[in-house]
């Protein structure tokens, strides 16, 4: 009897242990390996986006977004946000087509699979030439680098005293929060004289270094994942039409894996987005 009933307490206890042939969450081994990288690369890009909101707001003035980024090709000016919007549309229909290219997958379609990444590749460069282009502009036409921003917003009324040759000109009015941008002349800077409601005459002030400085760093290392996604995509459509994953009969999971790698991208973009050109 009590031989019995230690063989039917082990039967209970094997039941109960774990098969190590099953897949956790139903999902491989690769995909779940890739959520867990997707999970701490988005504390990582939420540490910077906290500490450039704690930056932001502990500063009495900071550049206001529709007036600095509001150039477009061509030299054209005073178009607030519209290149960044346009970039991002790119971004997010690079998305859409990736989505496409899991599902030809998911199909066994390899020419779809193939054609719809080089779309996707195609989005991702897009919008690398469109960042570089921003950096360009903000580097070398406004001198804007990690150490000195030209961009700043008046802290005090004010009345300026002399003009810098492009919109201000000697009497225009200003008010406290109004954008401006400290012009660079034979490689110096040439800050404006204004007089504030006391009198006083003062110069403007370059803008807090910490913009130019987390602007730089935040858009770049998420620049560096698109980039590396691009790569990344570019490797696996090339071993899609080799084959390679035609054979091992997993409806392309490699497709699947990079497909929510640049979901992931896509996703931080709208909140780098958010916190750098909306608020």
């Amino acid at each position: 009897m009590a031989d019995h009933a230690i063989h039917n307490h082990d039967s209970h206890d094997n039941s109960r242990l774990w098969d190590g042939a099953k897949e956790p969450f139903k999902a491989s081994y690769g995909k779940l390996m890739m959520w867990y990288f997707l999970l701490s690369d988005a504390f990582t890009f939420a540490g910077f986006l906290i500490a450039y909101g704690t930056l932001r707001f502990s500063s009495p003035a900071w550049p206001v977004p529709d007036f600095v980024f509001s150039s477009l090709p061509g030299d054209i000016h005073h178009k607030p946000l519209i290149f960044v919007t346009i970039m991002t549309f790119v971004l997010i229909a690079s998305s859409v087509t990736m989505v496409r290219a899991v599902q030809e997958g998911h199909r066994y379609n390899k020419k779809g699979v193939v054609f719809w990444m080089f779309l996707t590749i195609i989005g991702g460069l897009s919008f690398l030439g469109c960042q570089a282009w921003e950096w360009t502009t903000l580097i070398g036409k406004e001198h804007m680098t990690i150490h000195n921003n030209p961009f700043g917003s008046h802290t005090e009324n004010g009345v300026y005293l002399e003009g810098d040759g492009h919109d201000i000109k000697a009497g225009d009015q200003f008010k406290v929060g109004d954008s401006y941008l400290v012009h660079k002349h034979d490689g110096h800077w040439a800050p404006l004289s204004y007089k504030n409601e006391a009198g006083a005459t003062k110069t403007q002030q370059l803008g807090p270094k910490a913009f130019g400085a987390l602007f730089f760093f935040i858009t770049g290392f998420h620049g560096f994942h698109v980039f590396s996604g691009v790569v990344f995509l570019l490797i696996i459509m090339i071993n899609a039409w080799s084959g390679i994953y035609a054979k091992r009969n997993n409806k392309y999971e490699m497709v699947e894996k990079i497909g929510l790698y640049w979901h992931f991208v896509d996703l931080v973009w709208v909140f780098v987005f958010l916190v750098f050109y909306l608020l």
